[in-house]
């Protein structure tokens, strides 16, 4: 039996950083769909109610796919600026 692996992250964004916020994140989803075949979802949610709130949803084949993403150039690229 696989076990798949999965996270789920809140991210509280400042309002002056929401358009470079939203922009990075899309760039990673694109990236993450189309270079990492062991995500199979990745999806980025805006909270209706609190426009500096996002969900980040994403499920892993197993493990080794979930490093794949941790370790790729694009996450280290995009990711410490979207936490910054």
């Amino acid at each position: 039996m696989i076990v798949q692996t999965a996270f789920i992250a809140t991210l509280i964004v400042q309002q002056d950083q929401l358009a470079e916020f939203e922009a990075l994140q899309k760039k990673l989803s694109v990236i993450t769909h189309d270079d990492e075949p062991g995500t199979l979802v990745y999806d980025f949610l805006r909270h209706r109610e609190h426009p500096d709130t996002y969900v980040v949803y994403a499920r892993f084949r197993d493990d080794e796919a979930f490093q794949v993403h941790q370790d790729s150039p694009s996450h280290d690229e995009l990711v410490p600026p979207i936490l910054a």
